[in-house]
């Protein structure tokens, strides 16, 4: 089983978002029981709270629910447990790094990464109100994944 950890600063947009679109394809692609697919934070802001409501509305949109998500921050412990951190942006990386002492087993990236679009960041919607643009970086990443992972 394949264990993937989604990381955003509060997980309560982007982070999610990746988490439930994920389980989404990786449902209709018949491999849902390969995977382990969850979602966290850097930092303790949203701690406890549910998915951000206009980032639950471009889901729904979308047909996917994310009901019972609460935020919570990762831990040193998780980066042991999960093969796979993706990061949304580059200052989730820097902590990220941080937190594992360095990455030493190469397990953490950005989701644009996996689409032909290293380097590049998912702009942060609670900033910029645009959960569209999120959801389609998001589901480029997320399909250039998918795709890494199961080919």
């Amino acid at each position: 089983m394949t264990k993937v950890l989604f990381v955003c600063h509060g997980n309560i947009c982007r982070s999610p978002m990746a988490e439930f679109m994920f389980k989404a394809m990786v449902e209709e692609a018949g491999r849902a029981e390969e995977f382990f697919i969850r979602s966290a934070a850097t930092s303790s802001e949203e701690l406890g709270n549910p998915v951000y409501p206009p980032a639950r509305r471009e889901l729904a949109k979308h047909g996917i629910g994310c009901a019972g998500h609460a935020a919570h921050r990762v831990t040193r412990a998780e980066y042991d447990q999960y093969d796979l951190i993706i990061c949304m942006d580059n200052e989730n990386l820097r902590n990220l790094r941080r937190l594992s002492g360095g990455d030493p087993e190469g397990k953490i990236s950005l989701v644009l990464d996996h689409c032909g679009r290293a380097g590049r960041e998912v702009a942060d919607p609670w900033y910029t109100g645009n959960f569209a643009a999120t959801w389609d970086d998001l589901s480029e990443g997320l399909a250039g994944l998918l795709k890494e992972l199961t080919e």
